[in-house]
């Protein structure tokens, strides 16, 4: 177990290139079951998520082999020697529950216990059985889920919630299903949108990707492919916000500037703004870290939703943000009821917050903020808090940094090349002075 250490008040300067993202990589991987063909996929990040989720294709019978290029990987699944996910291993992870819709489709059955996560809230699986049941599936829960199916029929399906990895299992699981799914209110994210691409590249026959209505028309066999993963939009969105809140100035190439419209127009709130070059941001210093009130002079809102809506992921990101921004903002996560309620750390830090309700906080700023003892509850709040560490004055410890590492590739060490003074030492080390 490992701490951070974060000496703040420093900005940050430099040049640092997006990594692949984390949510297309995990869907990506586990589709690989669907073929006995070796599917090589590049641009994986090294985190902790991509490593479990390897672990468990090993355990289910495919052979995993990195290659000397950093986050290429070429997968081959001839045989799949077991239909059980390994509990250890699943409930590290969210993800694992995106094995469901492979293994139905490849060899009929899948025993998995219920996955694990980030700690936001009740992030419910009904979406994903319905979606599989509509298809032909049978569902047993007592403590393990079992799915099984003697065949799977292509059918209309609405989904009750855009759920993103509901989504994806019931695209993995309808690309070998016999005739058409039409599949609506879908959500459409960017790592969707690679999963279906990845999966055409492998003979399935997917329309609408970039939609919420997407048509797919079953195979019975799917082949190998290349395919490179996008980056992680999120991560790009944490980079912004740290440049902005610490005063200071990053490039970051690779960003893919067009996932981030709705993210641009949120900080465009706070007085926030890049420029892009291509595929590159960057992100100046001088900024003007006010807030921009809504006509007539009113409070501005910034909240979550599905895509193209202001990602869920990046609140917590954002609203460490607004604690450095004069002015007054109303952040709103709809989605996760236990999301916000990491702010306590930042009030006890000095930030001017008024926590509403589990879904509302108000922010003024700018706070003057303190080194403090921290702990991550989750990916993103996790880098929130590292963030407000490197705005703060003194010296902060941050705990359970295994939830960020998840998420976020090497992380101590890109952030110390943009001269952020953070240290990686065993967990009770060092005490905070």
């Amino acid at each position: 177990m490992y701490t951070y250490l974060i000496d703040g008040g420093f900005p940050v300067k430099g040049t640092v290139t997006a990594s692949g993202n984390k949510n297309a990589a995990l869907p990506c991987l586990a589709a690989t079951l669907l073929t006995d063909e070796t599917v090589v996929l590049k641009n994986i990040p090294d985190i902790e998520d991509v490593q479990v989720t390897i672990e468990i294709l090993r355990a289910l019978g495919a052979e995993v082999v990195m290659a000397e290029t950093a986050g290429e990987y070429a997968i081959t699944t001839r045989d799949i020697v077991r239909d059980d996910i390994p509990a250890d291993a699943a409930k590290k992870i969210r993800a694992s529950i995106l094995f469901a819709g492979p293994l139905v489709a490849r060899i009929g059955h899948v025993q998995m216990p219920p996955p694990g996560g980030d700690v936001i809230g009740r992030r419910r699986l009904d979406t994903h059985f319905l979606a599989l049941t509509a298809l032909g599936a049978q569902i047993e829960a007592d403590g393990v889920f079992r799915i099984s199916a003697n065949k799977l029929i292509g059918v209309d399906i609405f989904l009750d919630e855009a759920s993103v990895t509901a989504t994806e299992n019931a695209v993995m699981a309808a690309v070998l299903a016999e005739g058409r799914t039409v599949i609506e209110n879908a959500a459409s994210e960017p790592h969707i949108q690679d999963l279906c691409r990845m999966l055409n590249a492998m003979g399935a026959q997917i329309a609408g990707i970039g939609s919420n209505i997407l048509t797919i028309t079953g195979v019975k066999k799917l082949s190998g492919a290349e395919f490179t993963i996008g980056a992680d939009y999120m991560e790009v969105g944490s980079f912004i916000g740290l440049a902005a809140a610490t005063r200071g100035e990053l490039e970051i190439r690779n960003a893919a500037p067009d996932n981030l419209k709705m993210i641009k127009i949120a900080f465009a709130r706070l007085g926030i703004h890049w420029e892009r070059d291509g595929s590159t941001v960057y992100v100046p210093p001088g900024q003007a870290l006010k807030v921009v009130p809504d006509l007539g002079g009113m409070i501005p809102k910034i909240d979550d939703a599905p895509w193209p809506g202001f990602p869920p992921d990046l609140v917590s990101i954002i609203l460490v943000v607004a604690t450095q921004v004069e002015g007054t903002t109303l952040i709103h996560e709809k989605m996760y009821e236990s999301r916000m309620f990491f702010v306590d750390k930042l009030i006890g830090m000095g930030a001017r917050i008024v926590l509403c309700d589990p879904h509302r906080a108000v922010v003024s700023g700018p706070s003057r903020l303190t080194g403090s003892d921290l702990v991550s509850p989750d990916v993103r709040a996790g880098m929130a808090m590292v963030i407000a560490a490197l705005c703060a004055g003194g010296r902060s410890r941050i705990q359970n940094v295994y939830q960020i590492e998840r998420g976020y590739v090497n992380i101590t060490e890109r952030l110390r090349g943009l001269g952020a003074r953070i240290e990686r030492v065993e967990q009770g080390a060092v005490p905070i002075p």
